[in-house]
Formats: structure tokens, sequence, C-alpha cells
């Protein structure tokens, strides 16, 4: 009987901390209703600046958000991100105070809710931190940085919603919008960065070469000195392109950009950021058995 009854205290200890993370993570949390099919959710990360997803707002330039103590207030669009799936609202005059980051970025294994905004108030789907990694392909054919997968459920409405830990402090915002309708987490400091950059530019920028490439292994007298095994065969150069203007041609293999090996389209996709547009690198190619290096100014994604 001592058993069970300290294991059902544990249990309403649990559920009490769980109830509290809510609570705490509750005024923070908006709904936001940027298109008539389906409302979402964003959190005030920063003074009158809310994060969101951006799927969310695609038909709809007019929104609105509704906070926690059931306030509605108009929203201005400032800045939108299709690889992250971010957007970024501004609201003039936002009391609310904002999230709290979680100061440890989240382990496998690690306990957390899953939040979304409702007009009947917080919703919420507790799970376990199922894996944390990186990079992730999108949608877009661009590498996100890091993730994080989560079993706990996003129901309809989470998309911008945060992830949060057992004392309600914010590891990451929940999408669907970055591959194939797939719920990811976005890591908070990896989203908060982003989201400084879309307040103050509306878009992030990044890297475009303008190449379609596959993987392929190197013979054992092309790998160098790094003994690099692997690059990306170019299958399609675009006309025009910076890769076309920078003299690549199809049937190259890059093995590196800017001094930093290539091994597969992950690893280019991380060094196409947005530092590099405009700038002249260095990217070495083998060609016809012999390597060279030819001088390539980065070109800008389109949105």
């Amino acid at each position: 009987m001592t058993q069970t009854h300290e294991n059902t205290q544990g249990l309403q200890a649990l559920s009490q901390q769980m109830a509290d993370a809510v609570e705490r993570a509750q005024s923070s949390l908006v709904l936001v209703d940027g298109r008539s099919r389906q409302p979402a959710s964003g959190i005030i990360y920063a003074p009158d600046l809310i994060l969101t997803a951006s799927h969310v707002l695609e038909r709809s330039e007019k929104v609105q958000i509704h906070t926690a103590d059931k306030q509605t207030y108009a929203a201005q669009i400032v800045g939108r991100d299709r690889t992250s799936d971010l957007a970024v609202l501004r609201v003039p005059g936002l009391v609310q105070t904002p999230a709290t980051p979680a100061p440890e970025a989240a382990r496998v294994g690690q306990l957390v809710l899953a939040i979304g905004a409702s007009t009947d108030g917080p919703m919420a789907s507790i799970g376990i931190v199922s894996s944390a990694g990186g990079p992730l392909r999108t949608e877009q054919g661009v590498a996100l940085e890091r993730f994080i997968r989560t079993d706990a459920i996003p129901y309809p409405g989470f998309s911008g919603g945060p992830l949060i830990d057992t004392q309600g402090q914010v590891l990451g915002l929940l999408t669907t919008g970055i591959v194939n309708g797939i719920p990811f987490v976005i890591p908070i400091d990896l989203a908060t960065s982003l989201a400084e950059t879309l307040a103050t530019q509306g878009t992030v920028k990044r890297g475009y070469l303008g190449i379609a490439s596959q993987l392929v292994q190197l013979p054992e007298q092309q790998r160098g000195e790094s003994q690099r095994k692997h690059g990306l065969l170019l299958v399609k150069v675009d006309d025009p392109s910076p890769a076309h203007t920078g003299g690549l041609f199809l049937g190259d293999i890059l093995v590196a950009l800017d001094g930093h090996a290539v091994t597969d389209s992950e690893d280019l996709q991380l060094l196409l950021t947005g530092e590099r547009v405009g700038k002249a690198v260095p990217v070495e190619i083998i060609r016809g058995g012999t390597v060279h290096t030819l001088q390539v100014t980065i070109g800008q994604r389109p949105a």
C-alpha cells in the first residue's frame, strides 16, 4: 500500500507540474488568425513581436492575434522565411510577457509538452523528445541546420506554437510546413536567430549556385591530401546561374567551396549562407581527372 500511495503521489505531483508548465507558457501564447481555414498559434518572443509558422499566413496579409487575456490585435507581417516556415508579426503596444527560452538544448528522452492556442484557451499534448539532429533537407531543397522531433501529437492549430519543458520554458517552435506536412520542431535558439533577421530584413538570405547534383565516390587518385571519398557530380547547370557564370560545367565534380570540403548535398547547402551571397569564393572541382579551382560569385536563392 505504501508503494502504491507513493506512486500515486508522484503521478499527482507530475500532473500538477505539467499543468503549471502550461499555465506559465500560456501568457506568451497567442492565437493567430491568418486565414479562414484553420487558425494557428504563435508565441510572443520579444516586445511587440510574435513568432509563428509562415504557412498559416500564405493566403492572408490581414492577420489578427488573440492573446491569453482575450484581447484581439491587428498584426503586421514583417518577415517570413519559407525554408524554415517561420514568420514574424509585429503588434505595437503588446504588453504581454515574452516567452522564456529553455536554457539548455532539448535532450532525447526529455519529457515535453506541445502547446497550441484555441478560442477556448490553451491545448496541450504530452510526449518526449524522440530525436534531435540536423541538417534537415526542406521542401525547397535547402538544409535547415537543426531540428527536433517529438511524439507529442500536434493537433490542428498547433503550428506556430511552442514545445515546452516541464518548467514551461520554450524548447522550440512547432511546424508542419517544412517537409510534406510532417511535424518538426525548430530549436528555439535557431528560431529566434532567424526571427531577428526577419524582423530587421524581412527575409533570410541564402546562397544559390543553380545546380543539380548527385553523390559520387571519388577514385583513389583524386581524393587529395584530405582523403575525401565523395563529391557532387553536376548533372545540371542552370543558364543563367551563378554556377554557369563562374564556369562550372555539366559533369564537373564539386569537392570544396570556400576552403571547406563538400562530401554531400547537405554540406553544400550549409555552406551557402547569407554571408556568402554576392561574394566570389573559390570552388574546387574535378574535371577530366584534374583538380581545378574556379572563382564563383554566390547568388541569392529566390524567395
